[in-house]
């Protein structure tokens, strides 16, 4: 179960957590995220469409993908978008011990050597949250497209984002085999409405 939109008591829980970027009067920007990659043909597409709207985003990286696929992820990193480390494996923070997490998160950092961490499926321990703090901005979201969601359709995925983004509004989507299917027609349709608002698109 999840929300498109994260609910407030989330982010005074956890206000420690980048939850979305503030956002004077008029000013209209959204951080686009990307989560898993980088992987082939999709992130590339990726990045064709983020330049057609002179759009920047954050790619949250998995290691092992990276080990896999360098030469994509020099293409995001010389494309000016900006680096997060999505851990080695994509572990789940909730049923990984401490030490186990932590070692992830390290060897994907050799690739990365970044200041932004994403947990995998947004979840993270006490202790694993007070192990990372001081190394890294924890960031985490405002809008959840569900492209990762195989329940669902596009036109559901593209109307989470349409519905709840906002400025300052940071947006969740996936680089990933599970994710294609929605991804290819849900991000087209965001960054088209959203240009036509006039609003800007900047990495974390």
């Amino acid at each position: 179960m999840y929300l498109a939109r994260t609910p407030a008591i989330a982010r005074a829980l956890y206000g420690s957590r980048l939850w979305r970027v503030p956002a004077d009067d008029g000013d209209r920007t959204l951080y686009l995220t990307f989560d898993d990659g980088p992987i082939p043909d999709i992130t590339p597409w990726v990045l064709e469409k983020l330049l057609a709207h002179n759009a920047k985003a954050s790619f949250f990286c998995i290691g092992k993908n990276i080990e896999a696929n360098p030469g994509i992820f020099a293409q995001v990193k010389a494309a000016g978008h900006s680096i997060g480390n999505h851990t080695w494996d994509h572990c789940n923070g909730r049923h990984t011990p401490l030490a186990e997490y932590i070692a992830s998160v390290q060897r994907c950092q050799t690739l990365t050597g970044t200041d932004l961490f994403r947990p995998p499926y947004g979840r993270l321990s006490r202790e694993q949250a007070n192990a990372l703090g001081p190394d890294f901005r924890i960031a985490m979201w405002s809008v959840l497209s569900g492209d990762f969601d195989v329940r669902i359709d596009v036109e559901r995925c593209t109307r989470n984002v349409l519905k709840h983004a906002e400025p300052g509004s940071i947006v969740v989507f996936h680089d990933s085999v599970k994710a294609w299917p929605r991804l290819k027609d849900t991000l087209p349709k965001v960054l088209d409405h959203f240009s036509g608002m006039g609003y800007a698109y900047r990495a974390l």
